[in-house]
C-alpha cells in the first residue's frame, strides 16, 4: 500500500484558491507588481467591496498575496516573484481562442496596449520583452540554449549601462518566463527586474493607464536603439 503524498493537501488548497473569477482577476491585476488598495481591485473585478474583502481574505491566509495599512487604505500586492511567476505561467497555458472577445472599444484598446507591453510583476513583457529579450540574445548578452543565463558580456553589459544587478539573492540572475501573448519566453529573473526597473526609472518606458500596460517614450527609443540596436518600430 502505498502513502499518499504530504504535499498532495496543499495543492489541492492552492487550486482552490485559484479556482475562482474574481481571485483570478485580482491576481492578474496584481501582475502589474504595484499595490493596489481594495477598493481599486474591487472595481476592476466589477464586485461589491464587501465581497472582494472576503476574497482577499483567503488570497492571504492562502500565503499568494501580502497586505499592507496605511490609515484606513488597506493595500496588497503579490506576496513575491514565485507567485507572480506562478500566475504568468498558468495565464500562459490559456489557450488564445478561449478568451472572450473584447466588448468595447476601450477593452479591445487596453488589450492591444497590454500585446504591445506590459510588465509582468517586475519585468517587461509583450512584444517589447521580446524584442528586448532577442535583441540581448543577438549580442551574445544572453543565451536561451538550455535555460536562460547572462553570459560574461551580458554581465558586462549591465555594469556598463549603470543597470544595477542584485548578484546575492537567493533568486537567479536570469530567467525564462512563457509571455502569454506571444507564447516565447521573455526575460525574467533579476536582470530583468533590474532592466524594467532602470527603463521605467530612467523614462524609456511610461505605464499607460491603470492597467499594466507600458509604452516606449521616444528617449527610450534612442536609448534601447543605442544600447540594443533596436528599431523604433520594434518598440511601438
Amino acid at each position: 500500500m502505498t502513502t499518499r503524498d504530504v504535499r498532495a493537501p496543499g495543492l489541492a488548497a492552492l487550486a482552490g484558491l485559484l479556482a475562482d473569477e474574481t481571485r483570478a482577476a485580482c491576481l492578474l491585476a496584481l501582475l502589474d507588481g504595484r499595490a493596489w488598495t481594495a477598493g481599486e481591485l474591487a472595481r476592476h473585478a466589477r464586485v461589491a467591496p464587501s465581497t472582494l474583502s472576503e476574497h482577499l481574505g483567503k488570497l492571504i491566509s492562502g500565503g499568494l498575496l501580502t497586505e499592507e495599512r496605511q490609515g484606513r487604505h488597506r493595500y496588497v500586492r503579490l506576496a513575491g516573484a514565485r507567485v507572480a511567476q506562478l500566475v504568468e505561467e498558468l495565464a500562459a497555458q490559456v489557450a488564445p481562442e478561449s478568451v472572450a472577445p473584447s466588448r468595447t472599444l476601450r477593452e479591445s484598446s487596453a488589450g492591444s496596449a497590454m500585446a504591445r507591453g506590459r510588465t509582468c510583476y517586475d519585468h517587461l513583457a509583450g512584444r517589447l520583452g521580446i524584442a528586448v529579450t532577442d535583441a540581448l540574445t543577438t549580442r551574445g548578452l544572453l543565451v536561451q540554449d538550455t535555460g536562460f543565463a547572462l553570459t560574461e558580456a551580458g554581465l558586462g553589459w549591465f555594469d556598463a549601462t549603470g543597470i544595477a544587478l542584485d548578484r546575492r539573492g537567493r533568486r537567479p540572475l536570469a530567467r525564462a518566463c512563457l509571455d502569454w501573448t506571444e507564447r516565447r519566453p521573455h526575460l525574467a529573473g533579476a536582470a530583468g527586474a533590474a532592466l524594467c526597473g532602470h527603463a521605467l526609472d530612467a523614462g524609456w518606458c511610461v505605464r499607460v493607464g491603470s492597467e499594466r500596460a507600458v509604452k516606449v517614450t521616444a528617449a527610450g527609443e534612442r536609448a534601447l536603439g543605442e544600447l540594443l540596436g533596436l528599431e523604433p518600430s520594434a518598440l511601438r
